[in-house]
């Protein structure tokens, strides 16, 4: 951890309760910073916008890639509330971010924000060619973890979004 994680996590807390903060709407919240400027802040729109692919990093890294010529963001940091899914760290591998700082992780919240049993994301991380790239993650966990249904919450299972 280092001295900005907790004020960019609060920022992208910050940011993932601008819409309210009812957990079946994954109110998560990305910002990706480089060189202590926040280049894009943005917020989970899955519902908003009908699109099963608007996730807060996906609309983050789209924001802040947008100023640069094909989009790389390298040494940038991405903070998100919520350990990222799957397409959400390929993303980021993609984009080239050089941190991934997360506040809540998959252990914190119910089964239904993640894609798959035994596949863990950051295990994409650690697999990926790229040695330069960094995850940590408890940035915030209990803050952060509130905002998302618990491993305990009895969930419909016509509430989970992942079945």
């Amino acid at each position: 951890m280092n001295i900005d994680d907790e004020g960019f996590m609060r920022e992208a807390y910050r940011i993932a309760i601008e819409n309210g903060s009812d957990p079946s709407l994954s109110p998560i919240g990305c910002v990706i910073v480089r060189n202590g400027k926040v280049l894009a802040a943005r917020r989970n729109k899955v519902a908003e916008h009908h699109d099963a692919v608007a996730h807060a990093e996906i609309e983050a890294i789209r924001a802040a890639g947008s100023s640069f010529q094909n989009g790389p963001l390298r040494y940038a940091t991405l903070y998100t509330t919520l350990q990222p899914c799957g397409m959400c760290t390929m993303a980021s591998i993609w984009s080239k971010v050089g941190r991934i700082v997360f506040g809540a992780g998959r252990e914190d919240v119910h089964k239904m924000y993640f894609e798959a049993r035994h596949v863990d994301t950051l295990d994409f991380v650690a697999q990926a060619y790229r040695d330069d790239l960094v995850i940590e993650g408890g940035i915030l966990r209990d803050e952060c973890a509130a905002l998302y249904y618990r491993p305990w919450d009895n969930v419909a299972l016509g509430d989970q979004g992942n079945l």
